[in-house]
């Protein structure tokens, strides 16, 4: 579908937008066929063409959030610098995005200035002559534009009146001298004793932004490329622009940065959870320490195993490393728990320890496998919304993995040594000493 005179930047006769369906994904199997490969050989016979710039790039990964797929940036004239300056601004920043090898694609999503005719009254002398601002107004806006006059029935309908000059008298500038207003006294004074006009140019449109003159611009993270690594380029850009000039995020973007943001404190609250949760479960202090500090070792695979197909630090990668939390608490538990148990009886602690690792070995692997086959159509998925599915499932694969044979071997070590320091470990020492040498000696 192609829609001339209207685009994403706002209304002109040399805008327009086309929206490309492509074929079902059975039909499109092969990686040359995906939405980003034909966007980007589309863009490749776009960009041959001289007498007009043309995007092609796929609509946003959230509905109502964007309008294209990477970052959606606002410049800001926050200073009160003027047009000129932010339009400046706006050039010298595309200039060094159009340089930089973490993006690509960086283009502005507004419309440049045109070509106007301003009216310029002289309200002394349209006073002297008892024009009124709103009759003025009101000529002009009738006369090019259009005025709702009344309603009339015409076989059994209403219709509307609409009052504007006939085409050949609204077609020039000098067609503006032809009109008259009607003064106070009801007598029609000449447009041309009060007012005059003159070429200029200026915005089609004016942005605005949090109450800020603003330009909105787009780009996507080159290949290879993050989109936080580019929104941090743009950011860097920004600084050396002219003093005045700031910035602000939208759309997707702005939602990313709230969520990396917030990414650091969710982390921060899970770890505390599991730790009270360990804490009420065992009543002790030393003992989730020890487990908590398995946690990294199942992190490691889902980075690692996320690194090595080139997956980006997303949300999904996010909810898949909380995932792989709870997979290594749960190994290291099983651990912990049984050899916690047979130092109650009165094993020794190493004893006990190699005891547990090897008697709870064969249940940490069975629940691995079950939980990393149950994830593992997730990593290999392919179709519509494969990208969110293999981001989960490759982070939770690799936390399985690291978890499973890492937390089996450093679980026992991490527990000894936290135990060791703890004060109860002394406590129970010196009871057994009791037992065995009731003398004292």
């Amino acid at each position: 579908m192609t829609v001339s005179g209207i685009g994403f930047a706002g209304r002109g006769q040399n805008v327009g937008l086309s929206f490309v369906k492509l074929r079902d994904w059975d039909l499109r199997d092969r990686p040359d066929l995906k939405a980003l490969a034909i966007a980007q050989r589309a863009m490749g016979a776009f960009s041959r063409i001289r007498n007009a710039l043309v995007f092609a790039f796929p609509p946003p990964a959230v509905i109502e959030l964007g309008q294209a797929k990477g970052f959606d940036f606002q410049l800001l004239d926050c200073g009160g610098l003027g047009h000129d300056a932010l339009m400046a601004a706006r050039t010298q920043l595309l200039d060094m995005a159009g340089q930089d090898g973490r993006m690509v694609n960086v283009r502005l999503n507004g419309l440049e200035d045109v070509p106007e005719y301003r009216i310029d009254v002289d309200w002394e002398k349209a006073g002297a002559l008892g024009a009124p601002i709103t009759s003025i107004q009101t000529t002009i806006s009738a006369a090019f534009g259009s005025a709702y006059v009344n309603d009339f029935i015409q076989g059994g309908r209403v219709k509307r009146v609409y009052a504007q000059a006939d085409a050949p008298y609204r077609m020039l500038p000098g067609d503006l001298e032809r009109l008259y207003v009607r003064n106070l006294t009801g007598d029609m004074v000449p447009f041309s004793s009060f007012a005059s006009g003159r070429w200029t140019t200026g915005a089609p449109k004016l942005d605005r932004f949090n109450g800020f003159p603003s330009v909105n611009i787009w780009g996507e993270p080159a290949p290879g490329r993050s989109s936080g690594e580019a929104m941090q380029a743009m950011e860097s850009f920004v600084e050396k622009l002219p003093q005045g000039i700031g910035f602000d995020w939208t759309g997707l973007s702005y939602q990313e940065r709230q969520a990396g943001a917030q990414a650091a404190p969710l982390y921060a609250f899970s770890i505390f959870v599991i730790f009270l949760c360990l804490a009420a479960l065992y009543e002790s202090w030393p003992i989730p320490i020890s487990i908590l500090l398995s946690l990294p070792l199942g992190v490691i695979g889902g980075v690692i195993a996320s690194s090595f197909r080139g997956l980006p630090n997303d949300v999904y990668f996010q909810i898949g490393i909380l995932a792989t939390l709870g997979l290594t608490t749960k190994n290291a538990i099983l651990i912990v728990q049984f050899a916690k148990a047979r130092v109650e009886q009165g094993m020794g602690l190493i004893e006990a320890t190699l005891e547990g690792a090897k008697l709870r070995l064969r249940p940490i692997v069975m629940t691995s496998l079950a939980f990393g086959f149950g994830v593992l159509p997730l990593a290999i998925a392919g179709g519509a919304g494969a990208g969110a599915q293999k981001a989960i499932g490759t982070t939770v694969v690799g936390g399985v993995v690291t978890s499973t044979f890492l937390v089996t071997l450093f679980a026992p070590l991490f527990y000894v040594l936290i135990y060791r320091m703890s004060r109860k470990h002394r406590q129970a020492e010196a009871a057994r000493a009791a037992a065995a040498d009731p003398s004292g000696n």
